[in-house]
This record gives C-alpha cells, structure tokens and sequence, in this order.
C-alpha cells in the first residue's frame, strides 16, 4: 500500500467510526445476505462480535503505517479464525461485505480511488491471515 492509500483509508474509518454500531449492523446483515452459509460461525449474540470487528478494523486501519507490529497481530487472528472453521473462500464475502458497508456509510466520499484503497488493505490483511492459518494463499 502506498503511503497516500493508507491516509484513505484511515480518513474512510474516521468518518466511520462515530457510527461503528450502525456499520457493524450493516456489515454483519450483509455478510449473511450474500454468504449465508457463514451465520453458523457466529454465536447468536452478535453484539460482542460487532464490537470485535470494529475495534480489530480501528486497531488494523491504525497500524498500516506500522506494519512490523501490525501483522503479527494479523497472523495469530488469522490462525484463531482457522481454528473456528474459516477457510481460505470465506474472506472473499467478507471484503464484499466490508467495502458495501463502507460505501452506504461514507455515500460520495466512497470515491473510486477509496475504494481501491481499501481493497488493497482488506486484500494484504486477509493474505496474511490465510497464510498464517496454513491454508493457500488467496488469488490477488
């Protein structure tokens, strides 16, 4: 990622974070829309969860100008999120989640060049969650 991609997407979250709640709630209503078959990974309390998400995506978006200490977190998130029965195909709908709830939550300022931005991001973070977990790397 380029220096001005990361200042993207760390302006993307900003504007999200005030509304982490709002955007859990789309996130995990659209993740069950498009992959339904990943519901059964989650307990049915979601609330504890979506805190998880948001405050893992602030850590993450705040690390990526600091990546030696970012990815060894990344690494052991990948391998606990093996040993609860995610494979290497589940990060695929969780990027289409994550950039739909990121486009409904910033509208406009969701501009091409933020996106690409964030998908280069969510796309080295679930690489190197994959590889952690010992599964195939995922295709770019």
């Amino acid at each position: 990622m380029t220096p001005a991609q990361i200042k993207l997407v760390q302006s993307g979250f900003a504007r999200v974070a005030p509304n982490a709640n709002t955007a859990a709630d789309l996130f995990y209503t659209r993740l069950f829309e498009i992959a339904p078959e990943l519901r059964s990974l989650f307990p049915d309390d979601l609330d504890p969860q979506k805190k998880k998400l948001m405050a893992m995506l602030g850590t993450a978006v705040a690390g990526l100008a600091h990546l030696e200490t970012l990815l060894p977190a990344v690494e052991a998130l990948g391998r606990r999120h093996a040993s609860y029965g995610v494979s290497p195909a589940h990060y695929a709908p969780v990027g289409g989640a994550l950039l739909w709830t990121l486009e409904q939550g910033l509208g406009a300022a969701f501009t091409p060049e933020m996106r690409e931005a964030w998908g280069a991001a969510y796309t080295m973070l679930a690489r190197t969650m994959i590889d952690a977990s010992g599964d195939a790397p995922i295709a770019a």
